[in-house]
């Protein structure tokens, strides 16, 4: 079986572009096989990562010569790729410009050294590289410059350069030598179709904007004494999955790369997880961006609105409830991983957890200082009503099995933290609300879990109530306080996970798929957040070497960029799922962030821990 999406490439080799709008994924090879527009969650504009070149992208690299170095400019993405052959050495700089009222891609080649030959593509194809646009060149009489616009319906684009490339077989191709010293900038613009055509930019200009925003952003992060490269990469691909306009926060910028190679187990995750929005949040709040956490706040109240009795576990980045999900018949798939997946059915799933990583998340807000407002609050109390009037009622669980729902232990349990938060505000903060009744739902809850989701026999908890199987997901239970790190309860279950699920790399699964009756075929390579969270308990129960040495391995499936994907396949070395991932990025935060609290070399604000 073939790996690799378009030209071959692996998920790691691709570098991410963002305007915190939507985002591009550009190959190691030179190549922009992924770009949405004008959203994260919107259809693409270049779809060649689940196809091939003919399904859209935008190459742009030498015909002969290998990539000497590819880094991003300081804290930024700005990505600068060197090339060098027996000819000479380029500098390519791609990146998506965060000044403009539109999203774009400029590229700029410069010339370093000798002479290299550069082969230009530009293959446009909307919807999923199902529709071709028409394609014409737009000549200004008054500038003497002529550019390309493809127009497809509502949607336009536009290429500014010096030298264009020629049509031939509905795509755009030109060859062309780059000397020493020379210079050529690209500009792809997109825009309503019925708009006017956006005006050539200053690239040089809008490279030095846009570096300065990211730089800006990031200059306020802690320092972190031992992995600091990776925990501030981290936190800017939070930022850059984060829409700057509405607030909303996308579990990654792609749909269909699969868990599983050659599998099916292929979702779109660019929508709005409340989940691991929360999750989001409460990493960047420790971080000191109080601020994202206040404008994604102020996102769930108009996701949620006056409708908290149908709460929905996603949104559409703007709030959108209707996330229908279809399958592309026209894309052959990474690696030929079908289906291709738009859309998530799984929106309509109950999972019990959810409310509580919301009010875990806004809990911290309140204790860093966080005000409550007309609004936040009594959405607050909506949501814990919401809780008590589901307490009888199973579900599909944190990993969104498609079987029958059941009671699962972790999703109780955050049913419980819940429950927990809203008690804290009252007692804590002096918000108002029934914390008699919460509090006597929270006990009864309690004494059920230990009744029903920990196995006396086994030592340990279980995924469901139902089963002896056990999950990953219960090292989340001392993480929201419900027990202490170092119970023998959680010890218990520590051993349990690693004898059932830690396989002889090291790394930790989610749950046997041959026994979890999940809905599909058993198979899938290690979710990395897994990991992580067994990173904190190790870290937080005495075994700090232990957690040391575990990160050092996760450490080393981060890409040359600083990258992580979902899922990592340790025999072949490549990642898997759908890159970047929001849940792997501020897992490797919280993992590194509890060595070093432990370490006493934390220079941020400690989370809400065990009681």
């Amino acid at each position: 079986m073939r790996l690799g999406g378009a030209m071959g490439t692996f998920i790691e080799d691709y570098a991410l572009l963002s305007d915190q709008r939507t985002a591009a994924l550009v190959s190691r090879l030179g190549s922009v096989d992924w770009l949405c527009f004008p959203r994260f969650d919107s259809g693409s504009v270049f779809a060649s990562l689940l196809g091939g070149q003919e399904n859209g992208r935008w190459l742009l690299a030498p015909l002969q010569g290998e990539v000497v170095s590819r880094n991003y400019l300081d804290a930024s993405f700005v990505l600068r790729t060197l090339w060098a052959s027996d000819t000479g050495q380029i500098l390519v700089t791609d990146f998506m410009p965060t000044g403009n009222g539109h999203s774009g891609i400029m590229r700029r080649v410069e010339g370093l050294s000798g002479t290299m030959r550069v082969e230009h593509e530009l293959v446009i194809r909307y919807n999923y590289g199902a529709v071709l646009p028409w394609v014409r060149r737009s000549f200004d009489p008054v500038k003497g410059t002529e550019s390309l616009v493809a127009v497809a319906g509502p949607k336009a684009a536009v290429l500014h350069a010096a030298r264009l490339p020629k049509a031939r077989h509905h795509t755009h191709r030109d060859e062309f030598d780059v000397r020493a010293g020379d210079v050529f900038d690209f500009e792809f613009a997109c825009y309503p179709g019925h708009a006017a055509t956006p005006e050539p930019s200053d690239v040089g200009l809008a490279m030095t904007q846009t570096a300065k925003h990211w730089h800006d952003w990031a200059a306020k992060i802690p320092r972190h004494e031992a992995h600091d490269a990776l925990v501030r990469r981290s936190l800017l691909v939070l930022k850059a999955l984060t829409h700057r306009e509405t607030g909303g926060i996308v579990a990654a910028p792609t749909t269909s790369l699969p868990e599983f190679f050659g599998g099916e187990r292929n979702w779109d995750y660019r929508y709005c997880w409340l989940r691991d929005a929360a999750l989001t949040l409460q990493v960047m709040m420790t971080h000191g961006y109080e601020q994202e956490a206040m404008h994604w706040r102020d996102w769930l109240l108009r996701a949620i609105a006056g409708d908290h009795n149908n709460l929905q576990i996603m949104y559409g980045v703007g709030g959108e409830r209707e996330l229908p999900e279809r399958v592309l018949q026209h894309l052959p798939g990474y690696g030929g991983a079908k289906p291709v997946r738009v859309g998530n059915a799984a929106v309509h799933q109950y999972q019990g957890d959810v409310v509580g990583e919301v009010m875990v998340a806004l809990d911290e807000l309140r204790t860093m200082g966080g005000r409550e407002d007309h609004f936040s609050w009594p959405l607050q109390k909506a949501l814990i009503d919401y809780v008590i009037a589901n307490l009888k009622r199973k579900d599909h669980g944190l990993w969104e099995m498609r079987g029958n729902p059941e009671y699962f232990t972790h999703s109780r349990v955050m049913m419980w933290a819940a429950l927990d938060a809203g008690v804290r505000a009252v007692k804590h903060h002096g918000l108002t609300g029934d914390v008699l009744a919460w509090e006597s739902a929270r006990d009864k809850l309690r004494a059920e879990i230990m009744e029903k989701g920990f196995n006396a026999d086994l030592d340990s908890f279980t995924q469901t109530y139902a089963t002896t199987e056990v999950d990953a997901s219960l090292l989340v239970l001392a993480q929201v306080g419900f027990v202490d790190y170092q119970d023998p309860r959680m010890l218990g279950t520590v051993a349990r996970l690693e004898k059932d699920l830690l396989d002889e790399h090291g790394f930790i699964r989610r749950y046997r798929t041959e026994a979890a009756g999940d809905g599909l075929p058993p198979g899938e390579y290690t979710f990395l957040v897994c990991t992580c969270w067994l990173v904190e308990q190790y870290a937080h129960s005495g075994r700090l070497d232990d957690a040391r040495a575990l990160f050092e391995k996760l450490a080393e499936t981060v890409n040359d960029l600083g990258l992580v994907a979902e899922e990592f396949d340790p025999v072949s070395g490549h990642m898997a799922g759908n890159f970047p991932q929001a849940l792997s990025h501020l897992g490797l935060i919280r993992a590194a962030d509890a060595i070093a609290e432990v370490e006493g070399t934390r220079p941020f604000r400690p989370r809400r821990g065990p009681k």
